[in-house]
């Protein structure tokens, strides 16, 4: 099993590998961004940690459902920005919309049979 320690350096690296392109081409970092590296990543961690199929397909299909209420995020906060708002107000608005629409899923999620 791989360490915690090599774990986080690898995601760790990531997100400075992203902010690094996103400093110098905004729009090529935003597409890095949105590539589901992490994810991947966290599915190959879960897979050597725990090869079973069914596990990885759960994770899997609830990653999609998550996935789905964090975007609204990344339209509020350019509005909020381009309206004057300052960078911390408009990330802190978006990172709340993000919890009260995953708590929206986890709530509404399981009535349509989603596990979660």
């Amino acid at each position: 099993m791989m360490p915690l320690a090599i774990k986080a350096l690898l995601s760790g690296l990531l997100i400075a590998l992203i902010s690094e392109i996103g400093r110098k081409l905004p729009t090529v970092g935003a597409l890095v961004a949105s590539l589901p590296l992490v994810s991947v990543l966290g599915m190959i961690l879960l897979w050597r940690a725990r090869p079973d199929a069914e596990n990885m397909a759960i994770h899997a299909e609830a990653t999609f459902w998550y996935v789905l209420p964090s975007l609204p995020m990344f339209l509020v906060i350019p509005a909020l920005l381009r309206h004057g708002v300052s960078f911390w107000i408009a990330l802190a608005a978006g990172c709340a919309l993000t919890v009260a629409l995953y708590l929206g899923m986890m709530h509404i999620g399981p009535r349509f049979g989603l596990k979660l």
